[in-house]
């Protein structure tokens, strides 16, 4: 066994794109209080990510940098150690 049974998750399937990583990063800085989430506006900092959920992954979507400084962020607060900055996103940044 690799897990304890009846466990529940929630994640978001896109089509053609698989498991959308935006979608988790968002709803956990969202619980982390990472992201501030007032009616359906979402806002980082002083930066507005979007009005609705979906508007606010496009707008992530759109900034690898900003997903990997929320992600590190999350990570912290979750007690894992933060991601180091990956060849592909180095690239991506060029």
């Amino acid at each position: 066994k690799v897990a304890p049974p009846f466990t529940e998750c929630e994640f978001d399937i896109m089509y053609n794109s698989g498991i959308s990583r935006t979608g988790d990063v968002l709803d956990l800085a969202v619980e982390y209080a990472i992201v501030d989430k007032r009616g359906a506006y979402f806002r980082y900092g002083e930066t507005l990510l979007g009005q609705g959920r979906e508007n606010a992954k496009a707008f992530l979507a759109e900034d690898p940098t900003l997903v990997f400084e929320i992600e590190n962020k999350v990570r912290i607060e979750a007690g894992l150690p933060p991601l180091a900055l990956s060849q592909d996103l180095e690239a991506a940044l060029i």
